[in-house]
């Protein structure tokens, strides 16, 4: 049985439903904070499963450590955390403690009970460097003044040193790109609230008229001014995390980061897609405040092609026009 935490996310919901669809059992936990059990709800109807669940916030260890001891749980897929950079300037203090301590509760529940491989998700973005070219060997940036990305870079630490002193341990970080898209036919995606976090949320919330326009940053040491970033798509990275579950089977005393990455964008090009598949004009205006991000954020994710036979499939187009298609659902209630 797979452990899942957020499994009721927008990652964890899709990982969820691809390993049921291996013939995999499944638990999830979540806190419910950015979630709701509607997905679980969608998730046991599309399944036709019954799901187990529980609803803990995984910072409480004693809670924890009874899912490990109810469940016979062999892996842990980590899908839970904060993961918005503009977000987390406002709230450090919330993303230090809630994807830190979340990692250190989880790390400690496995140890008491003797689970010791894990896929955790990271972000390519935890590298703190602007580049089109990063790969496993590029060092980070420590200095690089964003909490979220601190978050990462302490977390993989201590993932690194914990495997360093028990050599029963296996783990794969998986450090994603921007995931972008839904499951095929509209069934299962990212259920979007009314302030959305991330770009394509909101470009998608102006195309169904429930926005006027969107805040654009373009000050951007790029060709059009806005950053450039890789997307990939959540089934191509749902794919990522059963191929490092099979990797690990085999292995001790490993603990390996991939980037998982796939067609860079600038955030225009991105809206102009956007556009071409709503039918819409996204109408932006220039934020008046323009912060200072990483221009450039991409990888070639050569190192999981070659371990992990994985490459990115499925282009943008199609990221767009599944989740689209899924959003449109949800506005009709289906």
């Amino acid at each position: 049985m797979i452990l899942v935490t957020g499994g009721l996310g927008f990652i964890g919901s899709h990982v969820v439903l691809s390993l049921l669809a291996q013939g995999q059992e499944v638990v999830i936990v979540d806190n419910l904070a950015n979630a709701s059990l509607q997905t679980l709800e969608r998730l046991e109807y599309i399944s036709g499963m019954y799901i187990p669940f529980v609803k803990i916030d995984i910072r409480n260890t004693p809670a924890l450590n009874k899912v490990f001891e109810q469940y016979s749980i062999q892996a842990v897929i980590h899908t839970a955390g904060f993961k918005s950079l503009e977000e987390s300037v406002l709230k450090p203090l919330e993303y230090y403690n809630d994807n830190v301590s979340c990692m250190m509760s989880l790390l400690r529940a496995m140890q008491r009970t003797g689970v010791r491989t894990l896929v955790h998700l990271s972000s390519l973005t935890v590298y703190g460097i602007s580049s089109l070219e990063l790969d496993e060997e590029t060092p980070y940036k420590f200095a690089y003044p964003n909490p979220y990305i601190k978050s990462q870079q302490m977390v993989e630490e201590i993932l690194r040193d914990t495997c360093s002193t028990d050599s029963e341990w296996r783990v794969a970080i998986l450090r994603l790109s921007n995931v972008v898209g839904a499951f095929e036919h509209g069934v299962l995606g990212e259920v979007v609230n009314q302030l959305p976090k991330n770009i394509v949320p909101l470009a998608l919330q102006v195309a169904a008229m429930q926005r006027d326009a969107i805040e654009l940053q373009s000050s951007a040491d790029t060709a059009d001014g806005t950053v450039e970033r890789s997307f990939v798509h959540v089934l191509d990275s749902c794919e990522a995390i059963q191929k490092a579950l099979i990797w690990l089977q085999d292995k001790y005393g490993v603990c390996e980061a991939f980037n998982i990455a796939g067609e860079v964008h600038s955030i225009k090009a991105l809206l102009q897609e956007i556009e071409n598949v709503t039918q819409t004009e996204i109408k932006v205006f220039d934020a008046q405040e323009q912060r200072k991000e990483l221009d450039q954020v991409g990888s070639s994710s050569q190192k999981a092609l070659d371990v992990l036979q994985w490459q990115a499939k499925r282009p943008l187009k199609q990221m767009i026009e599944d989740e689209w298609r899924f959003y449109q659902n949800t506005l009709n209630n289906r």
